[in-house]
């Protein structure tokens, strides 16, 4: 199954939402309508684009409908899809990894999938014959390594972890230093994920940071955040407060098979200029995709 046929799978639930009252609305319209634009909106927003999204979408259907002539519901439908796809249009959405080794540094509050997406992405560049190493540092819920040395098992990965409760950035040093001795490929590292608006938690990120920046000054090194679909517009706040704070190359969004919020990923990418990079569709390893706005806005919207 091709990453079209997948994401218009795992895009289900939102499209049950959005794509059928948008169907609905463009084959009403019958000449340029406030009424039109205003039922567009309010589709938009309850999908969880965002208010603010929401408003840009349709101010910018709005003034293609006038300067191209636009009469049909298919026409504007067309159009519609265009703005969407430009909307997620922000960034690089490629993985930097060229140097040996390249670092992962994975952030998230807990719950969304982190340590799975974690697993996912060691199992992809397994795969692709590249010496993987996961670091466990998230050293304050007991789970965590445990979970993460699973993954490491299933995926043919190396892992390096502490007792719990030990320094996370002393972990990230030790990962690192085994990851140059033993010439590894890629360092993924895991972090906790306590709530977001807790300083500590903020602080900890910059510490391990700053230990990446120090000990692989040249590395190329992503910083993705891994959000949870169904949490809507809270999503957004989480993403919101890590970029200011830790500094965010990429987004994961996982679950998107599971909510009608999908919508979200609108809000995100036009609002932050933060660059989608995977969308989690399902629990197998290969349900993790490489992220295709215009595949994604057109399976949304079919």
């Amino acid at each position: 199954m091709g990453f079209f046929d997948k994401i218009k799978e795992g895009l289900s639930r939102t499209k049950q939402s959005m794509a059928v009252s948008l169907n609905s609305i463009f084959a009403s319209f019958t000449g340029e309508n406030e009424d039109f634009f205003e039922e567009l909106e309010e589709t938009l927003i309850l999908s969880d684009a965002g208010m603010d999204t929401s408003l840009r979408a349709v101010e910018r259907l709005r003034e293609v409908t006038k300067d191209r002539g636009l009469r049909g519901g298919e026409e504007l439908k067309e159009a519609l899809t265009e703005i969407l796809t430009n909307m997620l249009e922000v960034g690089s959405r490629e993985l930097r990894l060229n140097t040996r080794p390249s670092v992962i540094l994975m952030v998230g509050v807990n719950g969304v999938g982190k340590t799975t997406t974690i697993g996912k992405l060691a199992a992809k560049f397994t795969g692709e014959g590249k010496k993987v190493l996961l670091c466990a540092g998230d050293t304050f819920r007991a789970a965590a390594a445990e979970q993460l040395a699973v993954w490491a098992e299933r995926s043919g990965s190396s892992i390096v972890r502490h007792e719990a409760g030990s320094d996370p950035a002393a972990v990230v040093f030790d990962a690192i230093s085994a990851a140059k001795a033993r010439g590894m490929d890629i360092v993924i590292c895991d972090t906790a994920g306590r709530l977001h608006n807790k300083q500590n938690l903020m602080n900890e990120l910059l510490k391990i940071r700053r230990v990446i920046a120090r000990e692989l000054p040249d590395a190329d090194f992503e910083i993705l955040l891994v959000l949870d679909a169904t949490t809507g517009q809270n999503g957004l706040i989480q993403a919101k407060q890590f970029s200011d704070t830790a500094g965010i190359t990429g987004i994961v969004l996982t679950k998107l098979d599971g909510t009608a919020k999908g919508g979200i990923i609108f809000a995100i990418c036009d609002e932050l200029k933060i660059p989608v990079k995977y969308v989690g569709v399902g629990e197998k390893a290969d349900d993790l995709l490489p992220f295709n706005p215009q595949e994604f806005v057109e399976a949304l919207l079919q």
